[in-house]
């Protein structure tokens, strides 16, 4: 399929290449290592029950909540340029 000045298959390369990058910051936001006893944050205390229910945890659940929120917001800017740069 032909898209504007675009070369076919360019349309797919561009949706796989958009869901790789969005599985690769998935996949480093996941915790990894041991986990921690207090909130690097706040420095509360995580419960054991956090702590073995998600191995790598560095946040109580208030830290973490307000970090996702934040990611969120910052997730809603196109960073990958603007349209007129894409379809070239």
């Amino acid at each position: 399929m032909a898209v504007g000045w675009s070369r076919d298959g360019a349309v797919q390369e561009q949706m796989d290449a958009t869901v790789e990058s969005a599985l690769q910051l998935a996949k480093s936001r996941l915790p990894k290592g041991e986990s921690l006893t207090h909130c690097e944050e706040c420095d509360e205390i995580i419960p054991e029950a956090r702590r073995k229910a998600l191995p790598g945890v560095r946040c109580c659940v208030a830290c973490q909540s307000e970090r996702e929120e934040k990611l969120q917001r910052d997730d809603l800017y196109n960073r990958r340029g603007s349209k007129d740069s894409q379809l070239k």
